[in-house]
């Protein structure tokens, strides 16, 4: 969905940075700028600071930074559109609705009933643990060591052993047998009609990532079968599309995410500090889930259990996790089979240890492939060496494998350049990776003169947009031409047209520009610090010698263009003049 600048901005304006912000950083007051702890990478020391003047953020550690807008996309994984929108519901901003056809006016009224039945039933479901007959479920969790509060966080509810009561509440909501029957939580027969799905279970409501309740897992709490039962996929729910907990692990901001197969585990790990678990929803992991984690980590933990069966699901979930791009570490919980009961019995502090510990997942790979080998007899380890090597061709990227391979080689006591010519073999062999000749060493050296280009244009507009006041004694020699980096001229364009029209404002700038990186380096030059020079005439030195650098740097950029460019000729005639005025001139500050 479009929507207009203006109507952007207005959406921006309305919402105080500082107001918005601290609703999710603790934040505190020190001279004009607030500071805390940055959510976007892990700190100790607060380095992130929002400023209400300028309305934007930025953190001195990581570099992240923008406008408010900006804000909630990096902290909620929040597309610009999605962004806007949870700003301007907040502020009571209207926004324009997307026009649908008939078909899709239907298919979207079809999407919201379903979603309020199963919020209904979620309430439900919730109030029925709490009431006298719910008091099997509600010592059941208990018993789990589940606290009040971890329970209220889930919204865990209780199913009770009458047969349809869900169906008559549900209906005397005025909900039709259709909706409910595709809802997934009324089934029907012939012999008893309309009736409830669920009955004498706990019940875990699924949330999207919205916080949306879109199905529901139920567990028995005898020895009945099935143990755990789980809504069907509907037009709201599917199944490899989802993760149990993601809608609070998302904004864990721990670095990582822990990966379990139950919702006990996740529920015990976010109630002992682990907020960042998730669980697939009764189905094997798939490369769908694993392409949602990549929209919020790079790392992914495995905490399966330690039998036989989540050792062949971490093996399998490893596999896709790689396919995806992401890293994959593997936690050892024994001697507990799951990370519901290592808690229980060791504590928080001792699974961060394990944490800390996990290991990475090739490692594990190798560790269980060796079990179908004999390190005692010379044809067995020889064979598994075959193994490892045919496993590292994996490795498409170069200089990757050459680092597995020297890991290998010294975990293994295997010679380095035996098992190198070993996987260089297979791959030539199967075409699954081309041999790697042996990396050289070489030095990366930086074009200093581009460099230097680059950072008196970054240092001019961070000294204007710091002292507006200086852009009118500087006006009659600088335009936004004068600034051959693509990305600073249009900083420097809208900066200056704001400061002539006396709109000074850094945070709109920020929204003009669509990718994450250009915000960040906006964000950059509207927070930098100026040196500290000691005297005034200092300073104007400083300053006057950054402006000559800047309009010198321009004279030669469109000199060098006038054989292809007739306007880079008028911006060279033009330049000279203003460079030889600006060269005798002492600019006061």
């Amino acid at each position: 969905m479009y929507y207009p600048d203006e109507l952007i901005e207005e959406v921006r304006v309305k919402n105080d940075i500082v107001s918005v912000i601290s609703g999710y950083v603790r934040i505190q007051k020190k001279g004009s700028s607030y500071f805390g702890l940055c959510p976007f990478h892990n700190e100790k020391s607060p380095s992130f600071s929002v400023s209400p003047s300028k309305q934007m953020y930025y953190c001195f550690g990581c570099g992240a930074g923008g406008n408010v807008i900006t804000f909630v996309m990096e902290y909620e994984n929040a597309t610009f559109q999605e962004a806007v929108k949870m700003l301007a519901d907040r502020a009571g901003v209207a926004l324009p609705q997307e026009e649908y056809g008939e078909e899709a006016r239907r298919r979207e009224s079809r999407r919201s009933r379903l979603l309020e039945v199963q919020k209904e039933a979620a309430k439900y479901y919730y109030y029925m643990l709490r009431s006298p007959r719910g008091q099997a479920g509600y010592r059941y969790l208990a018993g789990r060591q589940l606290s009040e509060e971890t329970m209220k966080k889930f919204g865990l509810g209780y199913a009770d052993g009458a047969a349809s009561d869900l169906t008559a509440y549900l209906k005397s909501k005025g909900y039709a047998d259709e909706l409910l029957n595709e809802s997934g939580l009324i089934a029907f027969d012939e012999k008893r009609g309309a009736h409830d799905k669920f009955w004498n279970r706990v019940m875990f409501p699924i949330q999207d990532s919205n916080h949306r309740v879109i199905g529901f897992g139920g567990r028995v709490m005898g020895d009945a079968k099935p143990k755990y039962l789980n809504s069907p996929e509907t037009v709201i729910f599917d199944k490899s599309r989802n993760l149990y907990g993601l809608n609070y692990a998302r904004t864990a901001r721990k670095g990582n995410m822990i990966l379990c197969e139950g919702y006990m585990d996740v529920i015990a790990m976010h109630q002992a500090g682990f907020t960042q678990a998730v669980a697939s929803l009764g189905t094997a992991f798939t490369a769908g889930q694993a392409s949602l984690l990549k929209r919020y980590t790079e790392e992914v933990l495995l905490a399966y259990d330690s039998d036989g069966a989540g050792i062949g699901a971490a093996l399998r979930a490893i596999g896709i996790l790689r396919e995806a791009g992401l890293r994959g570490k593997v936690i050892d919980m024994r001697p507990y089979k799951d990370p519901d009961e290592f808690i229980k019995n060791l504590g928080a502090e001792a699974f961060q240890e394990r944490i800390d510990q996990a290991q990475n997942s090739f490692f594990f790979e190798l560790k269980i492939l060796e079990r179908d080998f004999r390190m005692d007899d010379p044809e067995s380890k020889t064979a598994f060496h075959r193994e490892i090597a045919k496993k590292l061709c994996a490795f498409e990227e170069e200089v990757e494998r050459e680092n597995y391979i020297e890991s290998v080689a010294q975990k293994y006591h295997i010679g380095f350049e035996n098992l190198r010519k070993l996987v260089n073999t297979y791959a030539a062999q199967t075409g699954l990776a081309q041999p790697a000749p042996r990396p050289k060493s070489t030095v990366a050296r930086k074009n200093a003169p581009e460099e230097n280009v680059k950072k008196s244009q970054r240092l001019l507009l961070t000294w204007i947009a710091d002292e507006p006041a200086v852009y009118a004694r500087i006006r009659p020699y600088i335009t936004a031409r004068d600034f051959t980096e693509p990305l600073y001229s249009q900083v420097a364009d809208r900066l200056f047209d704001g400061l002539e029209r006396g709109d000074y404002n850094p945070a709109s700038i920020v929204s003009a520009f669509e990718e994450e990186q250009d915000q960040r380096a906006v964000a950059e030059i509207f927070n930098t610090k100026l040196a500290q020079l000691d005297t005034p005439k200092d300073r104007e030195k400083a300053f006057h010698d950054i402006l000559c650098a800047v309009k010198e740097n321009s004279f030669a950029y469109y000199s060098g263009r006038m054989d292809a460019d007739m306007d880079a000729l008028n911006q060279v005639i033009s330049g000279k003049k203003a460079l030889e005025e600006l060269r005798k001139t002492h600019i006061s500050l």
